[in-house]
């Protein structure tokens, strides 16, 4: 039952993120996303040291540190919204409500054994690694694509925590890492082309001259 609700909520905080166009609210909502996967993999009433250890780092980096990465970019960048994206933010809810539906029918077709426990997870992992690369693909400032980056990797998350036997949490480890160094270079290069072109429009750089 916790891990229904659990799915339930990261639903939500999914269809929130594609209808908002304020990014301090997207990295806060991104922050609750990253605190619930971090308990996923002991909600299941499995305590073992190795799991409640990842659990740990997990919430640590992807409700703490991810988080105030992005914030702290943003305030240096002083902007709030993302008025233009090319796709609105009406549609974009209205995709995602039918992306719902595919994840589950995708979910139902792949042939994978997972525990009962787990069924629920896994078309929302789709559903969030979904939501992810709409967000890169649709969204034209390159603070809103490394959100967008952020919740694919969660959607990649959370796929592996639920096959243990053939994702190891080695490898998960390991993604968080490359999670990491991805999201610290993106900040990092974001504040830069604010500095140098007063925007960060990723549209823009196209017309950009040598």
């Amino acid at each position: 039952m916790l891990i229904e609700f659990m799915m339930i909520f990261l639903t939500l905080v999914n269809l929130i993120i594609l209808s908002t166009s304020r990014l301090s609210t997207c990295i806060k909502v991104i922050a609750f996303q990253g605190i619930i996967l971090g308990v996923l993999p002991v909600a299941g009433g499995q305590f073992d040291i190795q799991l409640v250890i990842f659990s740990i780092i997990a919430i640590s980096v992807k409700a703490i540190l991810f988080p105030s990465m992005l914030l702290r970019t943003l305030s240096q960048l002083n902007i709030h919204r993302e008025k233009k994206p090319y796709v609105g933010y009406g549609m974009s809810l209205l995709i995602g409500l039918g992306a719902i539906v595919l994840s589950w029918w995708i979910s139902k077709n792949l042939p994978l054994t997972i525990t009962p426990a787990n069924s629920a997870v896994l078309p929302v992992s789709i559903f969030t690694a979904f939501v992810g690369l709409y967000l890169i693909i649709t969204r034209k400032m390159a603070l809103t694509q490394v959100i967008g980056y952020l919740i694919f990797e969660n959607g990649i998350y959370m796929f592996g925590v639920i096959l243990p036997q053939k994702q190891p949490l080695l490898v998960e480890l390991a993604v968080l890492l490359d999670a990491f160094v991805a999201v610290f270079v993106m900040g990092i290069t974001i504040f830069h082309i604010s500095r140098e072109f007063d925007h960060i429009e990723t549209d823009q750089l196209s017309t950009l001259r040598s």
